[in-house]
């Protein structure tokens, strides 16, 4: 099975029907909740059990957006439908997950993996507390773009106020750093508490990778 992009949205087309599945934010955490994990959610989808089949698209397409794939369905054999909608659900799950970025150390072994539940709230916090976001547009992102976005916001801010890794002697930021934090509105020690709380968000991704 190919690997589909995080960001993209997957199509699933069946009898002239067509509905597009977005690895979202809350598509996520409503799937991962819906058996208690995603290993069963996955051993559900490979046995094609119809109503965590109809979730996954349902929370992924939208209800709408799903009404005519769904009649057509009802009147077709349920093999025909495994066939088209099976390889799409199993696609939807494994974009789900935010990979790190090419080059990144892995996390210490010694690391506490971290539930893919809290992972995602973890994530809701950074769109609407770091980034700003609206609530809507963070549950409507997917888990990559929130990650991504919140390494650019990072980096954006390590390349004006500087990096921790740049002195390994201080302490955190300079002076002047803590003044234009100020005059910008942000905690004196932003920049110290950004660096760690990417650092942290590294590890929870690597950590739950395997």
């Amino acid at each position: 099975m190919n690997t589909q992009p995080a960001y993209d949205a997957i199509a699933l087309e069946y009898g002239g029907n067509a509905v597009f599945l977005r690895p979202s934010l809350r598509a996520a955490l409503h799937l991962e909740r819906l058996h208690g994990g995603f290993p069963e959610l996955l051993r559900k989808i490979e046995e094609f059990d119809t109503l965590t089949v109809w979730h996954v698209i349902t929370a992924s397409a939208g209800r709408t957006a799903t009404d005519d794939l769904f009649g057509y369905a009802a009147t077709q054999s349920l093999s025909g439908f495994a066939e088209a909608a099976q390889v799409p659900c199993f696609e939807l799950v494994a974009a789900l997950f935010p990979k790190a970025p090419e080059g990144e150390g892995k996390a210490p072994k010694t690391a506490d993996p971290m539930p893919w539940s809290d992972v995602f709230s973890e994530l809701y916090k950074i769109a609407t507390g770091w980034l700003g976001w609206t609530p809507d547009t963070a549950w409507n992102a997917t888990p990559q773009e929130i990650t991504d976005a919140f390494e650019g916001h990072m980096n954006m801010l390590k390349a004006i106020h500087g990096s921790a890794d740049d002195e390994q002697t201080n302490n955190g930021p300079t002076s002047e750093q803590r003044a234009q934090n100020a005059e910008l509105g942000l905690d004196p020690e932003f920049d110290r508490a950004g660096l760690a709380a990417l650092k942290e968000l590294s590890t929870m991704r690597e950590g739950m990778a395997a």
